[in-house]
């Protein structure tokens, strides 16, 4: 052993590569015979002299050096002298492959359990590291691709990213080597990423993008994971640091796809969608700092489009050198200490012609209206928009923003509260509308099945109104006007020059303790997109919109007010009567144009309001008068009556039997919503306890159900029956001219077509037929005569009876008939005797009469019916009178 270890301080190449693994000397000893050599002498250094070698080095390297390492059987072995092998057995290539999988699978957990990682984003890496391909493998695809491989040759792979060595997330995806390997794996997957049908995602949206010359490449997050688990882990926890990686290497693909696409933009922008996990802006926390967040909310104000520094140069104003570039970050200003040609200290000004700029511009997104919780202030944060995401939205837009949340430091903040506080904004990534073709793409194929099998029920339209407020009792005429209204009509603008409007407006005026206010309830948590205002405390501003100074750039901007953030929704006004009156007058222009025209602090601009607005509101003195027409009843003046579609009259009437069954109603309702309430008695049927016989939709698919209505249907005209509406219109004018009640317009020949559209919709129907003109027509009949005095109603419903009985119950109409006989019957009896008599007979003959005016010619289904006795009459059939119980 100490000749070997003499001859190996003697001879630099006796040392194996391996540790352990020893060589001969090269001289030559006994037993040994060394292959021929042609030349020794310039292996050893030939005949040199001693002292010139000394002075000039050996020479290591020469001709044949590779022969020094060719295989020797009898040597190229490990030596196992001092190694204590008795404790253990000789693993097999299987078992060493499973401990090493085993070891890796727990250093991986411990990285994970290391780094702090936010529920919902944690992906399962079940799968081992064994199908990562290998360095070879990789550099022969890139050389397939034709990309350059010499900058990747002097990086060694790394096969276990997730491996961070005691760094954190954000140190080790900016070290060089791991930012390498990102960089490689995600070029592989824009690469090779195909979906189930086998197309190549990423290079159909690269060529989509250069097409259409945008600098913006969209990334489904879950692809993502689903193909690269470490890139999908890293990118929410340093998510600046990974961004970049990824813009540099989509801009590599990009440009080796298409080389002259360069001229077009210098930078290409990877934007993240579907991240999986959504938080509320009231629930961002110190947890989510420089983290990737999705969040959403609705536009509130949007700043001019400002340029930004990016790529900034100095010159020096004693030289005229010109300093940098110098990269401009988001946090900081980034400014030269000295000149490197004059070493002077300043001062240096911008150089506005080499130096870059990016698009700049700040928005405000708000809580959506119908996600604040009761009794608290709308949250809202500011989002900073760049590049190419600048004026993708405007004020009233409800977007869904990605983004890292990001802290600045502001003064302003500091001074009002007395110690260091950050002020939080979002630098976004990835801005997207909500709109309702996105909810309708939400809708599984299950649920359009549902929906298409539903429309297909010929009472469809019945069980829709059955099924609105299934909780109020009664209240049809309301009913079915909130269910069109939901749906709505089609809205019109011919060459774009004169826009017809295709929301429903109604006002729901009546008694107290009529639900009026339930109902607007019911539709903020049914409808899509909805904005609830209370008369009182909306102001005219806070309605349309306002004019306000932006804090730090001191300039005017747009505040969007409720009607404008529930475009292409609804907007539901309580206690309307209490408004001022211009207050009022300032919704007229968004009821019928559908739009809010601005002229303050010079700004002149129109913003869209295509909303149905529902108002709800109490009559003068609390109570309405049947003996006084609508105007009479309610402060409103004419204009704004006109702009309503339909006019619902709430009356709270005096009847036992509706009484006594509304408080059986009420009852079981109580009984099944109790909190405490057994299974039994909370799946008790509703219609135990109300008048419908229909079995009601339920409230999740009846919401599905108007989306993809509202979305699909586009009921059109060509079938419509215009004569009818023409004498109806010609007919109505002529009432209302007589009775003095509310004006009829040529807004109500529109009303009507809306109405018969959103009949048509509700079908799922592409036009309008018949039946939805004889609907459109019946409930603004019933909306005109409920307006009338009462002594003035009754002729009116003899006059337009015709209308009025379509697709009503015939048992419906006859109980009608027959309780106007009992109250006949009653006002005879009292006015004769003096007292109520608690039996009340009617004759077979009369109701006969009565019934034969309005077509119906058989009345034994209607003494058969549940409807007959549940309102206590009972028929003597021997005397042939109708007999009714008090």
């Amino acid at each position: 052993m100490a000749d070997n270890e003499t001859s190996s301080d003697a001879d630099p190449f006796s040392t194996a590569s391996s540790p352990g693994r020893v060589r001969e000397p090269l001289t030559s000893s006994p037993g040994r015979d060394l292959p021929p050599f042609e030349d020794d002498s310039e292996l050893i250094g030939g005949d040199a002299d001693p002292e010139q070698e000394e002075e000039e080095g050996e020479n290591l390297f020469g001709d044949d050096i590779e022969r020094d390492y060719q295989p020797i059987a009898e040597l190229d072995v490990y030596e196992d002298v001092g190694l204590d092998t008795s404790e253990y057995s000789e693993m097999s290539v299987t078992q060493r492959v499973d401990a090493e999988r085993e070891i890796r699978d727990r250093e991986r957990e411990e990285g994970v359990r290391a780094g702090r990682m936010r529920r919902g984003l944690l992906y399962d890496d079940s799968d081992d590291d064994d199908d990562r391909p290998a360095r070879k493998r990789r550099m022969a695809e890139r050389a397939a691709e034709g990309v350059a491989t010499e900058e990747d040759e002097m990086i060694e792979s790394i096969e276990n990213l997730e491996d961070m060595k005691g760094h954190t997330v954000r140190e080790w995806v900016a070290m060089l080597g791991p930012k390498t390997e990102i960089k490689h794996r995600f070029k592989n997957f824009l690469r090779t990423y195909v979906d189930q049908k086998g197309h190549n995602v990423y290079r159909e949206k690269i060529r989509q993008m250069v097409e259409l010359n945008k600098e913006s490449l969209v990334i489904d997050y879950n692809m993502l994971a689903s193909m690269e688990q470490v890139l999908a882990y890293f990118l929410p926890e340093a998510p600046s640091e990974m961004l970049n990686n990824l813009d540099e290497a989509a801009k590599e693909v990009v440009f080796s796809m298409y080389p002259n696409y360069e001229r077009i933009t210098r930078t290409i922008h990877v934007r993240i969608a579907d991240l999986p996990l959504i938080e509320e802006i009231r629930s961002l926390r110190q947890l989510h700092l420089n983290q990737l967040i999705r969040t959403n909310g609705v536009v509130t104000s949007v700043t001019g489009v400002l340029p930004q520094l990016s790529v900034i140069r100095y010159d020096c104003n004693k030289c005229s050198f010109v300093l940098g570039p110098f990269y401009q970050t988001q946090n900081t200003e980034i400014k030269p200490g000295s000149c490197p040609e004059c070493q002077s200290q300043g001062p240096f000004e911008i150089n506005m012609e080499q130096t870059l700029y990016k698009n700049y511009q700040r928005v405000t997104i708000q809580e959506s209206p119908g996600k604040v919780p009761a009794g608290r202030l709308p949250r809202s944060k500011d989002a900073i928009l760049l590049d190419d995401l600048v004026d993708t939205c405007k004020p009233g837009d409800e977007i869904e923003l990605t983004g890292i949340y990001h802290n600045n430091y502001d003064g302003s903040l500091n001074t009002a509260n007395g110690f260091p506080v950050f002020a939080t904004v979002i630098q976004a990534n990835y801005v997207t509308k909500k709109d309702d073709k996105t909810a309708v793409a939400s809708l599984t194929d299950e649920d359009i099945k549902a929906i298409v099998a539903l429309s297909k029920d010929e009472r469809i339209s019945e069980k829709i109104f059955a099924s609105m407020a299934p909780s109020i009792y009664g209240h049809e005429d309301i009913k079915r006007a909130i269910a069109l209204a939901i749906f709505g009509g089609e809205a019109k603008n011919p060459g774009l020059k004169h826009k017809v409007r295709g929301d429903i407006n109604i006002l729901i005026c009546g008694d107290p303790g009529t639900a009026k206010s339930q109902f607007l309830k019911y539709i903020e948590k049914t409808a899509p997109r909805v904005v609830f205002a209370t008369g009182q405390g909306a102001s005219a501003v806070g309605l349309t919109a306002y004019v306000q100074r932006n804090p730090v750039t001191r300039e005017w901007t747009l505040e969007a007010g409720a009607l404008v953030l529930a475009d292409k929704g609804v907007c539901l006004i309580d206690e309307f009567d209490k408004m001022n009156d211009q207050d009022r007058t300032s919704i007229h222009e968004a009821m019928e144009q559908q739009s809010i025209s601005v002229s303050k602090a010079g700004i002149v601009t129109s913003l869209q309001a295509r909303c149905t607005i529902i108002a709800a509101s109490n009559p003068i003195g609390g109570r309405y008068d049947p003996s006084l027409t609508f105007s009479e009843n309610v402060d409103l003046t004419e204009p704004i009556l006109s702009r309503f579609d339909v006019l619902c009259v709430v009356r709270d009437t005096v009847d036992s039997v509706q009484d006594e069954r509304l408080a059986k109603f009420v009852v079981g309702s109580h009984m099944r919503h109790h909190p405490n309430a057994t299974e039994a008695e909370a799946e008790l049927p509703p219609s135990q306890f109300g008048d419908s016989k229909l079995e009601p939709i339920p409230q999740e698919l009846l919401k599905k159900y108007i989306m993809y209505a509202k979305e699909k249907v586009r009921p059109k005209l060509h079938q419509m029956d215009q004569d009818k509406v023409a004498r109806m219109y010609s007919e109505l004018r002529r009432e209302s001219m007589a009775t003095g009640s509310i004006p009829i317009t040529v807004r109500h020949i529109e009303s009507m077509i809306r109405m018969s559209e959103a009949h048509a919709r509700i079908h799922l129907r592409d036009y309008v037929n018949e039946d939805d003109v004889n609907m459109a027509i019946r409930i603004m009949l019933e909306s005109f005569i409920s307006t009338q005095k009462f002594s003035i109603m009754r002729t009116m419903r003899k006059t337009f009876g015709r209308y009025l009985s379509f697709r009503k119950d015939n048992n419906e109409l006859l109980l009608f008939i027959l309780k106007q006989l009992v109250q006949d019957q009653m006002a005879f009896h009292r006015n004769r005797y003096g007292t109520d008599s608690e039996q009340i007979e009617i004759s077979e003959k009369d109701l006969a009469d009565k019934a034969r005016q309005i077509n119906i010619h058989s009345l034994t289904a209607f003494y058969d019916s549940e409807l007959f006795q549940a309102n206590h009459f009972r028929h003597d059939v021997k005397r042939k009178v109708i007999v009714h119980t008090l």
